[in-house]
């Protein structure tokens, strides 16, 4: 991509100079810090592996955002606090380790039913909701499906004009990807539903609430089919190391898959609105915290973001000095590009000078809509970080939105740094298995396989993803913003590529098995992102020492 996707075409300068506005100060070239370390052998303590995104690849042998040495470093500064936007799903900003990094608007009175602010939104104390009530949907695929069925359903190639060709071709396209998807995921369900169906079958028998391996072994039917039962449940379940709390997981899983994702006769959205067309600009309403029984995911990040820090409650976030704006645009499926765009428009619009977007499809009908939410923000100097996606592809060759640029080569701003996610090994898994890659669309990597956090009702749990690395990355850059807040979007951005840790060793290809790759080809940077590295490289611009 032309705006900057090689880190050594910035600035050959290292020494800075005083400069007139700092905002125009370039960021100095990438540094020269390739390191060659053993992996480490021994397992992580509990403590290191609630902890490993923070810690120091140098001291610890584990890839993290060397963040306890970026604290040191800002000991005796002073920084200012910094909005960050989460453009994510329903967040519990009741959260006992986030509520006090939550912001408010200081312009409106809440619960009072009046726009107190004169932005068009009533009652946005902490953010907006722009999905309203809607929490299942389709993916894009699916509503793309149903969009193009009525026009080509039972249709031959002879039968369509040629102005409708192209459209017919996508449209094969796809029933091939749709049907091979739900062929594969059908007889999954079956199975799956079979375990469950059973395994309550043997419940009632016990009288038991939740079975254990032990439990069955010492259990003796004569009923036939409770003995079918017992065998299936513990050559399915228990003898292949899994357990019943993974069992129900992966039902619900494939519920929503069949029941939502993939059901062309599901229609979740449930603001009547016609989602092909950006009018209105405002609708839903101020219940940014959503469904808590289901939506985990927003409270996960802003907590890697955001955490209170050094409260001996739950976890320390990547940044102080900062407050998470809420904004719910992602339901249990598909974003629409319509709400996606207009979140982006909102955080800007109310101060966020950081917007993380943990989110991505594989189609993007209204990407136009999307881009020039991108473009809106780069006027206003803030900063999107977004997450690469989390199926082991390489984004510059399949499609993965929002992206930053339409035709995967020349972006349309530079304003917007894409994610992928490591893994704590230090050895050929550093990139996570799942991540996707790009040596064009995706920037930097950081932590994403195991990463603790909150998630609602005052809890915590490990989860996976790049939709875990770009808000380890997000909370960097709001440290970077606090501290140094003359420096541009840009400069941020480009700071955080050049300032990571170089990795030159080879790596498992994500999503294979055993084909390997230099680390620096899954990247524009080839470096993991550093946070002590960053501030210090800040530092040197703003102060040029």
């Amino acid at each position: 991509m032309n705006f900057y996707k090689s880190i050594l075409v910035l600035s050959i300068a290292i020494a800075m100079t005083a400069c007139s506005s700092v905002s125009k100060t370039p960021v100095p070239q990438a540094l020269n810090n390739t390191v060659s370390l053993a992996a480490k052998n021994l397992p992580l303590t509990e403590d290191q592996q609630k902890n490993w995104a923070h810690a120091d690849l140098m001291t610890d042998t584990i890839p993290g955002l060397s963040l306890d040495k970026a604290y040191q470093f800002l000991a005796d500064k002073k920084g200012v606090i910094v909005i960050v936007g989460v453009v994510d799903s329903g967040d519990d900003i009741e959260h006992e380790d986030l509520q006090a990094n939550v912001w408010t608007n200081p312009k409106e009175i809440a619960g009072n039913g009046l726009d107190d602010d004169k932005n068009g939104f009533v009652d946005d104390i902490h953010g907006w909701n722009f999905l309203g009530k809607t929490l299942h949907e389709n993916i894009e695929l699916t509503r793309l499906l149903k969009k193009f069925k009525p026009r080509f359903d039972g249709k031959a190639e002879a039968d369509i004009a040629q102005a409708d060709k192209k459209d017919f071709a996508q449209y094969q396209e796809m029933i091939k990807v749709f049907d091979a998807k739900v062929n594969g995921l059908t007889p999954q369900k079956t199975y799956i539903d079979r375990l469950v169906n059973n395994y309550n079958s043997l419940k009632k028998a016990l009288n038991k609430e939740d079975l254990t391996a032990e439990d069955l072994e010492a259990f003796n039917p004569s009923d036939e089919e409770l003995i079918k039962a017992k065998n299936l449940i513990l050559n399915g379940i228990f003898k292949r190391g899994a357990d019943i709390k993974g069992l129900m997981g992966y039902k619900n899983y494939l519920d929503g898959q069949l029941n939502y994702y993939y059901n062309l006769d599901f229609n979740g959205r449930l603001q009547g609105d016609n989602y092909e067309v950006n009018e209105p600009k405002i609708y839903g309403d101020a219940n940014v915290i959503g469904d808590k029984s289901i939506e985990q995911h927003s409270t996960h990040v802003s907590g890697i973001i955001a955490a209170i820090r050094n409260n001996n409650i739950g976890i320390n976030g990547v940044a102080h000095n900062v407050k998470i704006m809420a904004v719910r645009t992602v339901p249990e499926g598909d974003e629409y590009d319509k709400d996606v765009a207009n979140g982006i428009r909102y955080a800007v619009d109310n101060g966020a000078k950081v917007i993380n977007m943990s989110f991505g499809k594989g189609y993007s009908p209204q990407s136009q809509w999307v881009f020039d939410a991108i473009k809106y923000a780069a006027s206003k100097d803030v900063l999107l970080v977004h997450a690469a996606g989390n199926d082991g592809e390489n984004n510059d060759k399949v499609g993965n939105f929002p992206n930053d640029a339409p035709d995967w080569i020349t972006e349309i701003a530079d304003n917007m740094i894409t994610v992928g996610a490591l893994s704590p090994s230090f050895d050929e898994n550093l990139p996570a298995s799942f991540s996707n890659y790009g040596k064009l669309n995706v920037d930097v990597f950081a932590p994403g396989v195991q990463i603790y956090s909150t998630i609602p009702n005052n809890s915590y749990e490990y989860f996976d993803g790049t939709s875990m690395a770009s808000p380890e990355v997000a909370g960097v850059a709001a440290l970077i913003r606090s501290y140094y807040p003359k420096l541009s979007a840009s400069q941020v951005k480009h700071i955080l590529m050049n300032s990571g840790i170089k990795i030159e060793q080879d790596v498992l290809l994500p999503g294979t098995k055993d084909k390997k790759v230099p680390f620096a080809s899954l990247s524009v940077s080839g470096r993991i992102v550093n946070a002590y590295n960053a501030l210090r490289m800040a530092d040197q611009m703003v102060n040029g020492k």
